[in-house]
């Protein structure tokens, strides 16, 4: 019986989840410069984000990142990965991004527009400052030009400091 109850409680967690992520949805606004696409179009809770920048170092390039919206959302904050190797100081080679409000920062009344903005914010203004990627950010205080340099091959797909990077250009 105990066995039941718990499962129902999970069952219960997990619409009010999709509940909250669908509330969530609906009040997306997207700039043009993203989209989202569902694997599974009943599954709200997993999704991918294309990020496709107009301005900025990362400009020509198309980022794909997968949303993970645990049961405890809107308590929890969606868990981001990148999904393709990309040379970012905020993203590491595991595709881990560093954006505060996916961390420490979230609050429950925070919700998945201000994680797009966020996401969005990175590939306008990278920050040096909290790194993932300590040498490209090292390397954006350091000698931009040659970051900038940096960030066009490998999103071509080249080598950078020995490590071969997706190629990401439309």
């Amino acid at each position: 019986m105990l066995k039941i109850w718990t499962m129902k409680q999970q069952q219960e967690k997990a619409e009010n989840a999709e509940a909250a992520a669908a509330g969530d949805m609906a009040d997306l606004t997207l700039p043009d410069t993203m989209r989202m696409d569902f694997a599974d179009p009943d599954d709200m809770l997993n999704f991918t984000l294309i990020i496709e920048p107009d301005e900025g170092m990362y400009t020509g390039g198309a980022f794909n990142f997968s949303f993970a919206i645990n049961q405890n959302f809107p308590h929890d904050p969606p868990k981001v990965k990148c999904l393709q190797k990309i040379y970012h100081p905020n993203i590491d080679l595991d595709g881990n991004v560093c954006l505060n409000i996916l961390r420490e920062d979230w609050k429950p009344v925070l919700n998945l527009n201000a994680v797009v903005v966020g996401m969005q914010f990175l590939f306008l203004e990278p920050n040096a400052s909290d790194p993932l990627n300590k040498d490209a950010a090292k390397e954006l205080r350091e000698t931009r030009d040659l970051f900038k340099r940096n960030v066009r091959l490998a999103m071509a797909g080249q080598t950078v400091h020995r490590v071969s990077y997706d190629r990401v250009l439309k």
